[in-house]
């Protein structure tokens, strides 16, 4: 706090020797040793008491922050909602959608095993053409 070094209390000291007189310099000390105590506590406490005025009002701030993201977190949850049920509807129309391929999908297969013309089947979508037998020449 103060910059005061050993030569300049040294100083002080002799001054107050002198001023004072040996036989009342230790009373003197003793209770300028008090004051400073007394002093020091007060400037502690009243540091404390700053701090927690501070911690207060941060506290403060951040309650107010939390009341006003709760209505964030209800439009994120009103959101968040509406696309689940977006995409549970999708997943309805998709599969409805895709039954009816499936069904015909099949029939070219079904017209194939009941002796349809190899030319005129077409393999179903992922299925590799199945490999035409090799003609002898004695046909």
């Amino acid at each position: 706090m103060f910059d005061i070094g050993f030569w300049e209390l040294s100083l002080v000291m002799i001054i107050a020797l002198l001023v004072v007189g040996p036989d009342r310099l230790p009373g003197l000390m003793r209770t300028l040793g008090l004051w400073v105590g007394r002093a020091r506590r007060t400037l502690q406490s009243v540091q404390e008491e700053v701090r927690r005025e501070l911690a207060a009002e941060e506290l403060k701030r951040t309650l107010e922050a939390q009341k006003q993201s709760i209505g964030v977190h209800e439009i994120v949850e009103e959101t968040r909602e509406s696309l689940e049920e977006v995409t549970r509807r999708l997943d309805e129309e998709l599969r409805t959608a895709t039954a009816p391929d499936a069904a015909t999908q099949d029939e070219p297969a079904q017209s194939a095993a009941a002796g349809a013309p190899e030319a005129l089947t077409a393999p179903a979508a992922g299925q590799a053409p199945e490999p035409k037998p090799a003609r002898s020449s004695h046909d």
